[in-house]
């Protein structure tokens, strides 16, 4: 692995090497809790078992996915230049020392190995799967995210993989239903699209837009929106397999699914769209507040047996 970063940039201090693991992007990892919740609602493990599990699992989950950070920074240095915000970025400004930057790597890495390894070799295994999706993503010769549309597919399936490693925190005996997984990943490729679309009418320059990200070249703001489009339809159609074969007053959540995807393209939209930098999502209050609501109406649904609603999924008897 090599980087890009130049000679002229100033030496970089041990904040610039902290500032490559992005603790600040740890935010995302709350898509493993409904994982979690998944797990404790199918296989109902006794409460006392279930806080000490999951919060080993979310520290693997974040040290892995900081190694997959330092890989990302590292190698981006090259183009991230080109970009108005991450020509910020340390691996551009500073001169980082490539056996540090290795190092942090394997010491992220391999922790949160370790640390998986306690728990079961299930989430063992699930962390391991995330590690090696960054290096499928970030190293050549695959470098899948240079690639047009497998770089938005093969960054989202980081989503599933967060919703296993909350549910095998738990379960090692199963798997989450392949449906709800399915929609995971295309809802996670939904946002991923919709982030390349927002930074793409951001730089307004296709030519610049296609230095900083390679795929770019090949992408426009209507094959982006389109696309987004595409995995929002898989998503709800996954989605809706699954809240149907398991309990139909899932139903009534359904449309509040729709206006949450909705909402965030309608958010994409703005200039400057927070979408852009998802880990400050949280600034956006109401939306948040919103899909807070969400989940505990879901959860509520899990419950709540309403038999009236059997008409929607039963032929109607004359």
């Amino acid at each position: 692995m090599a980087s890009a970063t130049m000679g002229e940039n100033e030496k970089a201090g041990v904040v610039s090497y902290l500032r490559l693991a992005r603790p600040d992007h740890w935010f995302k990892n709350i898509f493993m809790f409904p994982g979690t919740v998944l797990a404790f609602i199918f296989a109902e493990p006794p409460i006392n078992e279930i806080i000490l599990p999951t919060l080993i699992a979310l520290v693997a989950l974040c040290l892995a996915a900081s190694a997959n950070y330092v890989v990302n920074e590292w190698l981006d240095a090259g183009t991230d230049k080109y970009h108005p915000v991450k020509k910020d970025r340390p691996a551009v400004t500073s001169n980082l020392n490539p056996f540090l930057v290795y190092g942090e790597y394997l010491i992220l890495a391999s922790s949160s190995l370790i640390i998986a390894g306690t728990v079961n070799h299930v989430l063992l295994l699930s962390i391991a799967a995330l590690l090696a999706m960054g290096l499928i993503y970030n190293v050549p010769p695959l470098r899948s995210k240079d690639r047009v549309y497998l770089d938005v597919l093969s960054e989202s399936v980081n989503n599933p993989l967060r919703m296993v490693i909350g549910w095998s925190a738990l379960v090692v005996t199963a798997m989450p239903p392949s449906s709800i997984l399915l929609s995971y990943w295309m809802g996670g490729a939904f946002l991923m699209a919709i982030k390349r679309f927002a930074e793409f009418r951001m730089i307004g320059d296709p030519e610049l837009a296609g230095s900083y990200r390679r795929s770019f070249k090949y992408y426009s703001e209507d094959s982006l929106l389109v696309s987004a489009f595409f995995y929002a339809l898989c998503s709800a159609f996954f989605l809706g397999v699954f809240l149907i074969k398991y309990r139909v007053e899932f139903l009534l959540a359904f449309p509040l699914f729709a206006l949450l995807f909705s909402w965030y393209l309608a958010i994409s939209l703005r200039k400057g769209s927070v979408v852009q930098t998802p880990e400050k999502l949280y600034l956006e209050r109401r939306f948040v507040a919103f899909a807070v609501f969400l989940a505990l109406s879901v959860a509520a649904l899990f419950f709540v047996d309403i038999p009236g609603l059997n008409f929607l999924v039963d032929p109607v008897q004359f």
